[in-house]
């Protein structure tokens, strides 16, 4: 059973403004991808669909969330829930930086047999 200390967690380079960490995946012999973020006022994700759920659990901070053309302003302490093929983009609104917690069913969750970008490019680790 692979125990995971965070602060032994390389760095994944992301987007500007926002970190990441993969804690579990494919080293874990897991199929499923758990990942530490942090994000600065204004970073977030663009428009995008996958073809599997994703979870984001706010821990700090408050997203602007964009859902099917719906937006919502989400703070700590909730949880959106995102089911595959949902269109989904989020930003960090606010003057905090924001802590979010996010998983995948899936190894790779970013690749493009996962992911579709609907605005802005792949995030600079992720290869096709």
């Amino acid at each position: 059973m692979p125990i995971i200390d965070h602060n032994q967690v390389p760095e994944v380079p992301w987007r500007p403004g926002y970190r990441k960490w993969d804690v579990t995946g494919r080293d874990q012999g897991v199929t499923s991808t758990f990942s530490i973020n942090t994000g600065e006022p204004g970073s977030g994700a663009p428009l995008h669909t996958h073809t599997i759920d994703e979870l984001i659990v706010i821990m700090e901070g408050t997203l602007e969330v964009q859902i099917d053309g719906e937006t919502r302003i989400v703070p700590k302490n909730h949880t959106v829930a995102i089911p595959p093929g949902t269109e989904h983009g989020f930003k960090v609104i606010g003057d905090q930086t924001a802590e979010l917690l996010v998983f995948f069913p899936a190894l790779d969750p970013y690749s493009a047999e996962h992911t579709h970008y609907l605005e802005g490019a792949r995030p600079a680790s992720v290869k096709d």
